[in-house]
């Protein structure tokens, strides 16, 4: 016979192996009897003694020296069933692997957002989604809400969760929380000593807020709060991050806007407290934004999450 003979009916031979007959010698040699095997297979005898001696046949080998005390695999059997262990394993990890990704278990998931991660109920939500999915390939972008709707329409993150609504026809929304509104302010300001400040008591102060983080939500809060123009403070935009903004506050040039969430992350010299009017509390509502085209299993989990934290969250105060 060729070479060329030899190598093709090699190539058949492995074609006509299949998984059954794996998993039947492995059995097999794990409890040391065909009989046995079959006995815990639920499956005739002869039937595992044939199908192992299909196999030894294709394989060119005995695989098992036979007596009357039972199966021993021998010096080929056990390199042939070493090669089978990890046949049959790869292949329980593809099937496993193709289950999961259809459940969204693993695969990959882009979380957009501008907003702290500090404390809150993003972190706790992103904290829940990898114990429920610790398989899952997780990334997170922090961005402008302008970059984050870019990357949204284009693709580059799955989900958005953000402060307000982002109108578009292109995009659904889904109402998650609310968060109060804090202002942030040295801790050797005249302010400091109240435990509650009120939207009036900024009339003489000095705002600073980022250009791009967290967008207008709060400068839009601040204008519907004190209506006349007299009664504003005045308001700087800068074009840095919150983290800047903190620092040019604790160095007394300013006080800032911050949302429930900030005070996860202190810094030094200083101190926040609860911004009120007359009826209370002043909050923030926070949605996720998704592309409703997007098929990525991995985001339908997430959503079905954030609809099981946040069920029906009642419209929030003063937004």
């Amino acid at each position: 016979m060729t070479e060329t003979a030899m190598r093709s009916d090699r190539r058949s031979a492995a074609r006509a192996i299949d998984l059954q007959q794996l998993r039947l010698a492995v059995v097999a040699c794990d409890y040391g009897s065909f009989r046995r095997a079959a006995e815990v297979l639920s499956m005739k005898h002869n039937v595992i003694s044939r199908s192992i001696g299909q196999l030894e046949y294709l394989v060119g080998a005995s695989l098992f020296e036979r007596s009357s005390a039972g199966i021993r695999p021998t010096l080929a059997g056990r390199a042939v069933l070493r090669i089978a262990r990890l046949i049959l394993e790869q292949v329980d990890m593809l099937v496993e692997t193709g289950i999961s990704a259809g459940r969204g278990d693993t695969g990959h998931l882009v979380i957009g957002f501008y907003t702290s991660m500090a404390t809150g109920h993003l972190r706790a939500t992103i904290a829940e989604l990898k114990r429920l999915m610790p398989q899952l390939e997780l990334a997170t972008m922090e961005r402008s809400r302008s970059r984050l709707m870019t990357a949204l329409r284009n693709g580059t993150v799955d989900v958005v969760i953000s402060p307000g609504r982002f109108p578009s026809k292109d995009t659904r929304s889904l109402l998650l929380w609310s968060e109060r509104i804090l202002i942030s302010l040295p801790q050797d300001h005249c302010l400091a000593a109240r435990e509650i400040i009120y939207w009036t008591d900024l009339r003489n102060e000095k705002i600073l807020l980022s250009e791009y983080d967290p967008g207008r939500e709060l400068e839009d809060l601040l204008i519907s709060k004190l209506v006349l123009p007299d009664d504003r403070p005045k308001v700087e935009r800068h074009d840095v991050s919150r983290g800047i903004i903190k620092s040019l506050t604790s160095m007394g040039i300013g006080l800032s806007l911050v949302m429930e969430s900030d005070i996860g992350a202190s810094f030094a010299g200083l101190v926040y407290r609860e911004l009120r009017d007359g009826s209370g509390s002043s909050r923030v509502d926070f949605h996720a934004h998704w592309r409703d085209d997007n098929e990525n299993p991995a985001l339908k989990r997430f959503l079905n999450l954030l609809a099981e934290r946040y069920p029906s969250l009642p419209p929030a105060l003063g937004v």
